[in-house]
């Protein structure tokens, strides 16, 4: 892809997400498709994925400057960079999915010290502050800096997407979410997710001239084959297990997700064009840095399926018998298909995770901190 197709894109992304904002703000959640049945949809799906392609990213930059990752630590700008990005394309998306957008400030103000989805925004806020720190350490040549900063954020970078888990794990009236594996799953979809996003902006956007560049992007490579073949192993379980008696409302949401209308989300986009084209991609072709690229593209974009199989399955799904019919009302349904306003708004918030990357690139190779095509 060209310098000018790339605009475009961004551009047509641009444009789609600042109408899909408009008409949040002037028409608040109506366009969306939620009822009362279902009131998480695609926003909060997408605010996942963002939240875990942040945490894979900065885990990147853990390698190389706390664990000693030699081949990784040219790559540090780019994670964080691409980690702050993420972050917050992930808390404006949650934000939009607020019914009162002006009350994001209570969980400060007047905050619950028993509530899970407390805790993660806090986590999310001392996580922050580690990547614009050791960003900070990056720009001023303080490698000191930079590494005690992600070294205070490796927990966090760890409880912040089981946070994320747990707050889905903690729904006990949604047998399919109410689960103790969910902490692990957020948090190994996250680090696949984001490592994959890294080797995909690394392969095609860093200097190819660099004599490090081929070893680096094998590394990647490797990395993100290993990573997939163990969430793999993690999704088995928590498929399997439930669906042995084959009994009970996590068994039916699963069978939604497997042979429901919407299989192909899971079959195609995350099974096959999510897991098995990379991991084919890594495996036969792993010193091939386009091939490496492409499969770490598919299998960070990819991972939204599995974020969408996550949160709606579960809510379609009638806690009680003969409750879909008890009652007629528009939003009493449970039925849902994301809206074109609902992926407007998306489109914004991939547009913006651009921007933001974009912007932190290219002020650190203006200050000579970081060699990446532009």
């Amino acid at each position: 892809m060209n310098r000018t197709t790339g605009w475009i894109l961004f551009a047509i992304l641009a444009v789609v997400g600042l109408v899909g904002v408009f008409l949040r703000f002037t028409s608040s959640r109506d366009l969306a498709a939620y009822g009362s049945y279902i009131p998480w949809g695609l926003w909060v799906a997408t605010y996942i994925f963002f939240a875990g392609l942040s945490a894979g990213a900065y885990v990147v930059a853990v390698l190389g400057h706390v664990f000693g990752v030699e081949k990784l630590k040219p790559l540090a700008p780019l994670a964080l960079a691409i980690a702050l990005a993420c972050l917050g394309a992930a808390l404006v998306t949650v934000w939009f999915d607020l019914g009162h957008m002006e009350r994001v400030f209570n969980v400060f103000l007047r905050p619950r010290f028993t509530s899970m989805m407390a805790w993660m925004v806090w986590l999310y806020t001392a996580y922050a502050i580690t990547v614009l720190l050791a960003l900070y350490g990056l720009w001023r040549g303080n490698l000191n800096l930079t590494r005690m900063a992600l070294t205070i954020g490796t927990p966090l970078v760890v409880f912040y997407p089981g946070a994320a888990g747990a707050l889905f794990g903690t729904v006990v009236a949604q047998s399919l979410w109410h689960s103790p594996v969910f902490p692990i799953l957020f948090l190994f979809g996250g680090v696949l997710s984001g490592v994959a996003l890294v080797t995909f902006a690394s392969a095609f956007f860093t200097r190819r001239n660099d004599p490090g560049y081929p070893e680096r992007i094998h590394l990647l490579g490797r990395i993100t084959l290993g990573l997939a073949v163990l969430y793999l192993l993690l999704e088995w379980a928590e498929y399997s297990i439930p669906m042995w008696y084959q009994v009970g409302h996590e068994f039916e949401a699963l069978m939604g997700v497997l042979f429901g209308p919407f299989w192909f989300v899971f079959w195609i986009f995350h099974l096959l064009l999510g897991m098995a084209v990379p991991i084919f991609l890594l495996a036969r072709y792993p010193r091939n840095p386009v091939a490496v690229g492409w499969a770490g593209f598919l299998a960070a974009s990819m991972f939204l399926a599995v974020r969408l199989n996550l949160v709606i399955p579960s809510q379609v799904q009638p806690q009680l018998e003969g409750l879909v019919n008890a009652y007629r009302d528009r939003r009493l349904s449970y039925a849902y298909l994301p809206t074109l306003f609902e992926w407007s708004v998306v489109a914004f918030s991939v547009a913006l995770a651009i921007a933001m990357a974009y912007a932190v690139i290219w002020f650190l190779n203006r200050e000579k901190k970081l060699e990446v095509t532009q």
